[in-house]
């Protein structure tokens, strides 16, 4: 039940009504039909045996009538379930999608992005589906069961016997099934996961796939995660589909025993014809509704192990959030200080990639991170915004720890440009408004200025109002690192983070960047991380990094002069020009 709270949660009252009209519609439906096979044999047993017309006709109006309205019931029913399913579907992936966007990092890293891909469209598909299937079919089945067994042994109990012996050992042949699929479809599923990451892997780096001609090698591992799911399918079905065969053999030989049964009686004179027709029917019924439940049976098979991946998301806790109780509501400035920081991805205090990070930096001030591939760069700033959390020690921001400001606090005095940039399906105009929604069109011109972008946006054939690709693929990589610039100033943060986000562009633009962004946010703390020292030499302060520890600060002067590492990179840039 804990389970069933959990997936209908927020399901709007107009949707739970529907899930409630649905079967209740299911019901007339079968009381209608519950009725026709007595109508039936009471025009055979009567209205033909005494060969009254003026009966035949009244009795067989009256099973028209009933039909229609059993009609009118089913379709309502089936409108009323497909509405509840979808809103039902809908509501489920909107709290899905949403729980994710609550996640860190790592919880994302727990699942995998193709796993909760999966689980938003497969798996919710399945479980929609099923939710359907149970509001009509769940009730329509049983019911039908029920009051046609009732009605069966009205007409005649020694011959409804056959239904106790038929029933339990359909029961025990389809646990059996469900016992044996279930493991199955949850293999399967996760080849899904599989699949969809080849798939996103490969479109997403599908630039690269061509320039080193791997096409043939993405397609061979392609068709091996396909074949891997069509295998884990074919498991599953192959003791499924005995489902079918089953019922159809028990339905068959039950038509067959109660015709055998049925005649004999008759003959005997202690069962009428009308009562044996409406008896197959019956019989016809009972055998269908055990259908519907064992179809019912082999969805719930299915959609269980959607069910148990779609909670596991829905239960999994965020690792970051916002403190308990008051949280500080505003950032005091841009000053940052670290004091004694390690940090592991693995939450393992001997494996750190950070270890005892001291430093501290001055609101206004320009900084920047120098250090090899490896030395943690990204890590060490992606702890202020608190993407991640620190294994020991403390990070402040504002004088104030990290953890003591309400997240969308601190994240919105905090600007990060990353070196993977990311824009966005839309305008250029859209993308930019990320970083401020109510951004006039002058200040998305001056950011993009400062940013060094307006030029080539200006020759754009729709400029602002130009439409970008998915990940901006329309653009060259240092034109979408200047747009995710300008985007991160529209915000005018207390801190704005440069992750190597002037790689892609020539020195000279830097150099006006660098600049621009001087000028414009002088009160913003600016946080460079580069790999050229031409990029931060003319910073305030500048942290060496080596392996996750702080090895040299200063200046770009005394770095030269005190720092093995800094002058060894200087020298070997200088040598390269």
């Amino acid at each position: 039940m804990s389970t069933v709270r959990t997936l209908l949660h927020g399901l709007e009252k107009k949707f739970r009504i529907y899930s409630l009209l649905s079967p209740l519609s299911m019901v007339g439906e079968v009381v209608m039909e519950t009725v026709i096979p007595l109508l039936m044999a009471r025009i055979i047993d009567v209205g033909i045996a005494e060969r009254n017309l003026s009966y035949v006709l009244t009795v067989g109006l009256l099973m028209v009538g009933l039909s229609c309205v059993s009609l009118a019931f089913g379709a309502l029913g089936a409108r009323f379930s497909a509405v509840a399913a979808l809103g039902f579907s809908r509501n489920l992936r909107r709290r899905l999608f949403r729980r994710v966007q609550d996640f860190s990092f790592s919880n994302i890293d727990h699942f995998s992005t193709s796993s909760l891909v999966t689980r938003l469209t497969t798996d919710v598909t399945n479980v929609q589906n099923t939710y359907q299937m149970i509001i009509r079919m769940c009730v329509r089945a049983p019911f039908m069961l029920i009051s046609g067994t009732i009605m069966a042994c009205f007409i005649n109990l020694r011959l409804s016997s056959i239904f106790f012996i038929v029933i339990p050992l359909l029961g025990a042949m389809l646990t059996i099934i469900a016992v044996s699929a279930y493991p199955r479809f949850r293999a399967m599923l996760h080849q899904y996961d599989l699949l969809n990451g080849t798939v996103q892997e490969n479109l997403i780096g599908i630039r690269v796939v061509k320039s080193f001609v791997r096409g043939s090698f993405e397609d061979k591992k392609f068709t091996g995660a396909a074949d891997s799911v069509r295998r884990t399918q074919l498991a599953a079905e192959k003791v499924v589909i005995l489902n079918l065969p089953l019922m159809q053999i028990v339905v068959y030989a039950c038509i067959i025993v109660s015709l055998w049964f049925g005649g004999r009686m008759i003959v005997g004179g202690t069962l009428l014809t009308g009562e044996l027709v409406s008896f197959i029917t019956y019989v016809t019924q009972i055998l269908m509704s055990l259908m519907m439940l064992s179809m019912v049976f082999v969805m719930l098979v299915l959609s269980r192990a959607s069910i148990a991946r779609i909670t596991e998301v829905l239960a999994e806790e965020p690792e970051i959030t916002s403190p308990e109780g008051e949280a500080l509501s505003a950032v005091k400035d841009g000053s940052v200080e670290f004091r004694g920081v390690s940090f592991s991805y693995l939450k393992d205090p001997s494996n750190c990639v950070l270890s005892d990070v001291n430093l501290r930096i001055q609101s206004g001030q320009v900084v920047g991170i120098l250090g090899g591939t490896g030395s943690s760069k990204t890590t060490l700033v992606s702890l202020i915004p608190r993407l991640y959390d620190t294994t020991a020690g403390s990070v402040l921001v504002g004088g104030a720890d990290v953890r003591s400001y309400g997240l969308e606090t601190l994240r919105d005095s905090v600007a990060m440009v990353l070196q993977k940039n990311v824009l966005f399906s839309g305008t250029i105009r859209e993308n930019l408004r990320w970083g401020n929604a109510q951004a006039s069109d002058e200040e998305l011109k001056a950011a993009c200025i400062a940013a060094d972008a307006d030029e080539f946006v200006s020759t754009l054939p729709d400029g602002y109002d130009t439409q970008l690709g998915q990940g901006g693929v329309n653009l060259s990589g240092g034109q979408k690192q200047r747009l995710c610039i300008a985007r991160a100033l529209l915000k005018k943060p207390r801190i704005l983070i440069l992750d190597d986000s002037t790689s892609a562009v020539d020195t000279a633009t830097d150099a006006r960047i660098r600049s621009a962004l001087r000028n414009s946010l002088p009160q913003t703390t600016k946080i460079i991380i580069a790999q050229r020292i031409a990029s931060v030499q003319d910073a305030d302060v500048i942290y060496v990094l080596d392996n996750g520890r702080i090895n040299g600060s200063g200046t770009h002067e005394e770095l030269l002069r005190t720092n093995s590492i800094y002058r060894e990179v200087y020298e070997s840039q200088q040598s390269e020009n």
